[in-house]
């Protein structure tokens, strides 16, 4: 039994991890009709590594999605193959633009619905320790021997490790208008700030910060929006608005920085937001209900 990764092409084809996780199955391209023939000689290095693995994936196999940024969708065991010239089947439909359709070579899985999210609005953002290596990232399909099955389960398991799918919907600016608008639902006892505009203050040094407002001790609030995964760098963006705050008003300020990444957080990130001076990481989660007029 080996553990396959398949990167799904979310970026390039929006929906097609829905797409996959519907059908019951992964894809890639690489359409015989453009030259890419399941046997014979080939001139593409990538359809040749592809098609090497395709024909060596076998029933009973298990298959990890997996998407950018160290996230990974759903866990399935091989159950059939069609990967054949003659069994083109495209996950993306005929078009103008597409007429032979996309992602027609399909490898069929039964999903593992007790491992991971349970919602499809969820994927997992993998922690730094678990990450696959960059040989195994970088090719489309690829063997994964840098974690065993086991140990991916228990990390997909986790809801720590849970994040948006949609993170490159763009929530920054309305994230921070929203708490500026509402700062008690970030934390009881926010208020706008009397004497600062609230919003995207310039610094002499036309750095900019998201939202500043004034806890219930009369203490100034930095907040600073981020809608993935905190980074060092991200860390020092918001102390550097603290420092220069404090320097051309003379006003100390807490620091908070909003974020829509895992739960669990890498133990760097949590180590420098522990130095001084100490900064809050706090976590975003975006719902929305839609409901028909009467």
């Amino acid at each position: 039994m080996t553990l396959w990764k398949f990167y799904c092409m979310e970026d390039t084809y929006p929906g097609m991890w829905p797409r996959w996780f519907l059908n019951q199955c992964v894809g890639v391209g690489w359409y015989s009709g453009w030259g890419y023939s399941i046997d014979g000689d080939s001139d593409s290095q990538n359809w040749s590594r592809a098609r090497n693995a395709l024909k060596e994936i076998e029933v009973g196999d298990h298959i990890v999605v997996s998407l950018r940024n160290h996230r990974v969708g759903r866990i399935g065991e091989v159950t059939g193959k069609a990967i054949g010239d003659s069994e083109w089947d495209p996950l993306v439909p005929r078009s103008a633009s597409t007429p032979d359709g996309e992602m027609g070579r399909r490898i069929f899985v039964r999903w593992d619905l007790t491992c991971g999210p349970d919602s499809r609005d969820l994927v997992v953002e993998l922690p730094p320790q678990a990450r696959f290596t960059s040989g195994e990232v970088r090719p489309t399909i690829s063997k994964i021997h840098s974690i065993s099955l086991s140990d991916l389960r228990n990390v997909m398991s986790d809801p720590r490790n849970w994040v948006e799918l949609w993170a490159h919907f763009d929530y920054e600016r309305s994230l921070s208008g929203y708490i500026a608008a509402y700062p008690h639902r970030l934390e009881d006892g926010l208020l706008q700030h009397p004497s600062e505009k609230v919003r995207e203050r310039v610094f002499g040094d036309a750095s900019r910060l998201d939202v500043i407002l004034i806890d219930r001790n009369g203490v100034s609030v930095i907040v600073e929006c981020k809608q993935g995964t905190p980074t060092i760098d991200n860390i020092h963006q918001l102390r550097h608005y603290m420092a220069k705050l404090q320097q051309e008003t003379g006003s100390t300020a807490r620091g908070v920085l909003v974020h829509g990444g895992a739960r669990k957080l890498a133990p760097e990130i949590a180590i420098e937001a522990a130095k001084m001076p100490g900064l809050e990481l706090v976590r975003y989660n975006v719902d929305i209900e839609f409901s028909l007029c009467a």
